[in-house]
C-alpha cells in the first residue's frame, strides 16, 4: 500500500515538476529574443544569465536545493573542456547555466524541433545528428569554434543517460580528441542525485532533493594519448562518485 501511495505521489510531482518547467519557460523566453542581436561570445554569456534566472526558478518551484562546489577550480585557469556525468534528464539543465564561466554544450538535434524550448536550447548547444557522419563532423568543427571563441565546451561522454547500476558508462572518444587537438584542460564534473531525483524508471517519477554538482581539478593533454587521457578522467569521475554518492 506505501509503495502504490509513493509511486502516486511521485508521478503528482513529476507532473507539477513538468509543468512549473514549461511555465516557467513562457516566462523567460522573452529574455532570450536579446540572443538574436548578440554576437559569439557574448550570446552565450547572456543565454547562460537568462538559464540561471530560468533553471533557479524551476528548482525553487520544484522543490530541487541545489548547490556548486569546487568552482575555485577554474580561477585562472584557460577556457576548457569540461566532461560530466549524466544519470537524468536533470543533468543537463542544472549542469551548464550554473558552471562559472558561459559555456556550450552538446545537444541532439532533434530536440531543436521541439517549439519554443527548441528554440531556446539550439541557441545554448552545438547540435548533433549521431547518426549522420557530416553532422558529426560539422558539430567536431564547431566545438573548436566555441573554444576558439574564449568559452568552455561541455560535454557529456557517456553519450546517453547512465541505466546502469555502475558509476559510469563508458565514455566516448570525442571530449577527449577535442582537449588532445586543442591543448585544452578537461575539466571533470560530477553530479550527484539525480538519478534517485528523476530516474529513467520508472518513467514520470520526482522525488524532490538535493543536487549536488561537484567540480575537480583540471586534467591538462600534455603527454597524453587519447585512451590514457580517457581512461585518467574516468576514472577520476568513478572514484568520486563511488565516495560521495550516498
Amino acid at each position: 500500500m506505501m509503495k502504490l501511495i509513493r509511486s502516486i505521489i511521485g508521478r503528482f510531482l513529476a507532473f507539477w515538476a513538468l509543468f512549473m518547467f514549461a511555465s516557467s519557460m513562457f516566462i523567460y523566453m522573452w529574455f532570450y529574443l536579446y540572443c538574436l542581436v548578440l554576437p559569439e561570445p557574448r550570446k552565450t554569456k547572456w543565454h547562460r544569465i537568462v538559464s540561471q534566472w530560468w533553471m533557479g526558478t524551476f528548482m525553487l518551484l520544484s522543490g530541487i536545493r541545489f548547490s556548486v562546489r569546487g568552482k575555485h577550480y577554474f580561477d585562472n585557469l584557460e577556457n576548457a573542456v569540461v566532461v560530466c556525468n549524466h544519470n537524468s534528464m536533470l543533468d543537463i539543465p542544472v549542469s551548464f547555466p550554473f558552471l562559472p564561466r558561459a559555456n556550450k554544450t552538446i545537444a541532439k538535434k532533434s530536440l531543436s524541433k521541439v517549439p519554443i524550448f527548441g528554440w531556446i536550447y539550439s541557441i545554448g548547444t552545438v547540435l548533433v545528428d549521431r547518426n549522420d557522419s557530416k553532422s558529426r563532423q560539422e558539430s567536431y568543427d564547431k566545438m573548436k569554434f566555441v573554444l576558439n571563441h574564449g568559452l568552455d565546451m561541455l560535454l557529456y561522454p557517456e553519450g546517453t543517460r547512465n541505466k546502469t547500476s555502475a558509476p559510469l558508462k563508458s565514455f566516448y572518444d570525442g571530449a577527449f580528441k577535442l582537449a588532445i587537438e586543442t591543448q585544452k584542460p578537461i575539466v571533470p564534473v560530477v553530479i550527484l542525485n539525480t538519478k534517485k531525483m528523476l530516474p529513467a524508471k520508472p518513467v514520470m517519477y520526482f522525488k524532490p532533493g538535493k543536487i549536488t554538482m561537484h567540480i575537480l581539478p583540471a586534467v591538462y593533454p600534455e603527454k597524453h594519448t587519447i585512451d590514457t587521457l580517457k581512461n585518467k578522467v574516468y576514472d577520476i569521475m568513478a572514484n568520486f562518485y563511488l565516495e560521495n554518492e550516498k
